[in-house]
């Protein structure tokens, strides 16, 4: 076994990890919502606004999009982070974005709270290292064929630097089904859960890229034990540049956080200031 860090041998109880409201594992459940882009800045204010109201503990949003065709919309890089950090200071919500340049880990570092690996940059080590540098929290997306031991492997790429706040997220892998975009693996949670001390979160969006199987996926994953969620939420997902198809809209979105509250609390979870009240006493 080659995760010495990120094992349960290593540390037998959760790592918790806190970002504003957000708690991530332990008895915390976060949930991180936000357009799959940063398109341009009164949309994403917009959508920004709208779920700080619903909810949410964390705002997502790409300004580096790696598009499988180079023709389609590849994110507005710096100026989506003035975007970013915009929102931030409107919501006073943190926020994710991805990097996928070594060169970029600085620039996206000093925006964003949370610093996001994508699914193809799994194991970019070079990659993997640079944010191992940071003291940033990472939130590492599974390799879309990548094994659950290849990933854990990867966490530990980043925790060797010295960076201990990682969060695992399962996004869906790639099977022989093409219904779905992409396979949702429930059963990585609690693997994950067992073997190490990591918080892990789901992406349904991502596994489903269909928006109407996204709340029961979110729901089997909470009952998995997943740590959160990260879902799509578009204000007008039919004029979205990317991923519109698997985006909810706001009023989807808040039904679905209605759905999800009685399947967290039935599994000990609790989220936003309850679950950071809980923090704070196990540190007392």
């Amino acid at each position: 076994m080659g995760y010495r860090l990120a094992s349960r041998k290593e540390k037998t109880g959760d790592t918790i990890i806190t970002v504003g409201d957000a708690v991530f594992g332990g008895e915390g459940f976060a949930v991180i919502a936000g357009p799959c882009a940063v398109e341009n800045r009164d949309r994403f204010l917009q959508a920004a606004l709208q779920l700080k109201k619903i909810g949410v503990q964390m705002l997502r949003g790409g300004i580096f999009k790696p598009r499988t065709s180079p023709y389609a919309f590849q994110g507005l890089a710096e100026e989506g982070l003035d975007i970013l950090a915009e929102a931030k200071r409107v919501t006073g919500l943190p926020v994710v974005t991805e990097v996928m340049d070594t060169r970029d880990v600085e620039t996206v570092a000093r925006y964003a709270d949370v610093i996001q690996i994508g699914s193809r940059n799994m194991q970019n080590f070079i990659l993997l290292k640079e944010v191992g540098r940071t003291r940033k929290p990472v939130l590492l997306k599974r390799g879309l064929a990548a094994t659950i031991q290849e990933w854990l492997m990867a966490a530990e790429y980043i925790m060797a630097e010295g960076n201990l706040q990682v969060i695992m997220c399962e996004r869906g892998i790639r099977t022989f089904e093409t219904h779905t975009r992409n396979t949702l693996d429930v059963s990585a949670i609690p693997a994950i859960k067992h073997l190490s001390h990591l918080p892990v979160i789901a992406d349904p969006s991502h596994a489903a890229g269909r928006w109407g199987m996204v709340a029961p996926l979110a729901k089997a994953a909470v009952a998995a034990g997943a740590d959160g969620l990260m879902i799509e939420v578009h204000p007008n997902p039919d004029e979205a540049l990317c991923d519109g198809g698997q985006s909810l809209t706001p009023a989807n979105f808040a039904d679905l956080l209605d759905e999800i509250k009685p399947v967290a609390e039935a599994v000990g979870r609790q989220w936003g200031a309850g679950a950071k009240s809980l923090v704070k006493k196990s540190v007392i």
